[in-house]
């Protein structure tokens, strides 16, 4: 009976952290829904009126906003304990989608787009060194899940979902900015650019370590 007063607490937080995650992947289908439209003059793309003309940024944008729409979904069901025991075909499934979403499409798409990031050079370092750093995570997640090396592929997959979560991260963090600061755009993209994703390693790295202890 005490164990299972003890358990209570930790499903229903994680409960709460499946629901928030749901949440923030349903903002996510909100703001790339717009794009099925394929006008050039939506959102984001109207402080890409200098460059929308050129055809590989074109396609490296829709390809990595909708494939990481499916790549941020499909990671929220990597982590669940009851998919990963009692069907584990489906685990293996969806994390080829997420892998292979990220290491063939995503990620290089992301590449091109950091070129021509807004934010000058600070915030196009950030995305540039964000790009590789989420190739290499889920590199070596793939990599050592085909070693059987299940220890180390949970810590590589859960540093990879971290910089894919830093889609949301950043989001979040420039409508606060927005909202409770007057700092210009600018300066508030360059800080956030970094922010988001490190500040997610961050967590990351945390979890890991509370898991190894």
């Amino acid at each position: 009976m005490a164990i299972k007063t003890m358990l209570f607490p930790k499903r229903l937080l994680t409960v709460g952290c499946i629901l928030m995650l749901l949440f923030f992947c349903k903002q996510m289908f909100d703001i790339v829904f717009p794009y099925t439209s394929r006008k050039i003059d939506v959102d984001f793309l109207l402080s890409k009126q200098k460059i929308i003309h050129l055809q590989h940024y074109r396609w490296s944008f829709y390809l990595h906003i909708f494939s990481s729409m499916l790549i941020l979904a499909a990671g929220l069901t990597q982590f669940s304990t009851y998919i990963l025991q009692r069907a584990s075909f489906i685990h293996r499934w969806i994390g080829k989608i997420y892998t292979f979403g990220i290491l063939i499409i995503s990620a290089p798409a992301a590449l091109v787009m950091a070129f021509y990031a807004n934010g000058g050079w600070i915030a196009k370092t950030s995305f540039l060194l964000l790009s590789v750093l989420w190739w290499y995570t889920t590199w070596q997640g793939w990599k050592t899940i085909r070693e059987k090396n299940i220890p180390l592929h949970r810590i590589w997959m859960i540093r990879s979902y971290a910089l894919t979560f830093s889609a949301i991260t950043l989001r979040m963090m420039q409508a606060s900015f927005a909202a409770f600061t007057e700092m210009d755009l600018d300066t508030t993209y360059q800080m956030v650019s970094w922010a988001s994703w490190m500040l997610n390693l961050g967590v990351a790295e945390c979890i890991i370590r509370k898991k190894s202890n």
